[in-house]
């Protein structure tokens, strides 16, 4: 009956071989298992295309991080130390703006440093550079918005102990940053973790060069999207291996500073 069915006669299907093994196809876990073998041989071996965006993904968000830190965490204790007129609805914009669609963030930033744009003559568009402009203003308001939290709970607490002292408000807040170092680090590292993760943003003002400007986020939609699913996963174990390690390491750090300072 199979012989009828390929059309030929028995004795002319000789050289027929069914292998219905051969024609099946691999599996999806067998294949994703082999990606994440590859992947894990990449990590290992420390392939210098995933080394080079790695470095080059840490470098950006890093930058970013710092310049956030220097304007955002000063803004959120100056509104939390002072008393003026609008800071409810300061508070609140900056609440806001926490969630702020990253997308958003890019197109400006595009707009701003395009050659049409008033930066236009700095030619800073489709570098690392731009990714870090549009890395710290994504990250600003949510550094400002949580550190202010932080320095009004503590301000409600010595409040009268400083102003005692002869302290002015922006000297209270310098003060209260820096004795609540260890309890900002989390906050540091949210930052650093929205810095590090985005997509949106980098992909828009960076334009995703190889060797220039591709970092970890943005080569692992290329990669999936290529089909190249060692590498994404390389770079996505990597990535949150680093993430794990900051905040693992945060988490040492104030346990460390609460048992030595109370």
């Amino acid at each position: 009956m199979m012989l009828r069915y390929l059309g030929c006669k028995p004795e002319s299907c000789t050289n027929v071989h069914i292998t219905p093994n051969a024609a099946r196809r691999k599996s999806p876990l067998n294949t994703i298992a082999e990606a994440a073998g590859q992947a894990f041989g990449l990590v290992v071996a420390a392939d210098p295309r995933l080394v080079g965006i790695v470095l080059l993904s840490l470098r950006i968000s890093l930058a970013a991080v710092v310049i956030g830190c220097v304007i955002g965490l000063p803004i959120g204790a100056a509104i939390a130390v002072n008393e003026f007129r609008g800071r409810r609805t300061l508070t609140v914009i900056l609440n806001g703006l926490m969630g702020l669609p990253s997308v958003v963030v890019g197109l400006v930033v595009y707009l701003l440093l395009s050659r049409a744009g008033p930066l236009g003559a700095w030619g800073i568009l489709f570098t690392p550079t731009a990714m870090v402009i549009a890395q710290a203003i994504l990250i600003m308001p949510t550094l400002a918005a949580l550190s202010r939290q932080v320095v009004a709970d503590a301000w409600q607490e010595y409040r009268e102990q400083l102003l005692s002292l002869g302290e002015t408000r922006l000297g209270a807040a310098a003060t209260l940053l820096w004795d609540l170092r260890f309890s900002l680090v989390t906050i540091v590292l949210a930052g650093f973790g929205r810095a590090a993760s985005e997509v949106g943003a980098v992909m828009i003002v960076g334009g995703n060069i190889d060797g220039v400007t591709r970092v970890m986020t943005t080569a692992i939609a290329l990669e999936t999207s290529k089909g190249d699913l060692p590498l994404a996963l390389g770079l996505g174990f990597i990535l949150l291996a680093v993430v794990l390690a900051l905040n693992a390491g945060a988490h040492v750090v104030k346990e460390t500073a609460q048992r030595r300072y109370g």
